[in-house]
């Protein structure tokens, strides 16, 4: 694998992060509060996780620390749309 090989994966791996957003699955979720505990940007995946609402703020930078910390296996990424980002967020 060439240096070029290297920045070609990491760009693609930027990509797929930049269209896509946390999102839970309620019914699963116990309210631990580690997703929000690990958040290093302080949002409240929790509350989102509780009412099955996607993590559409607009601070996230879905690092995935969320989704890598819950024991249930709640959270995931999902694709979307920028579109569906601004309708979400308000466009803030």
């Amino acid at each position: 694998m060439g240096l070029s090989d290297l920045f070609r994966r990491d760009a693609q791996r930027r990509q797929a992060l930049a269209q896509a957003q946390v999102v839970p699955q309620a019914v699963r979720c116990v309210q631990c509060g580690i997703c929000s505990y690990n958040c290093p940007l302080g949002i409240d995946v929790r509350a989102h996780a509780h009412s099955g609402r996607p993590v559409a703020d607009r601070h996230c930078i879905t690092c995935g620390e969320c989704v890598a910390r819950c024991p249930r296996g709640v959270l995931r990424f999902e694709a979307c749309s920028v579109l569906t980002l601004d309708a979400v967020d308000g466009g803030r």
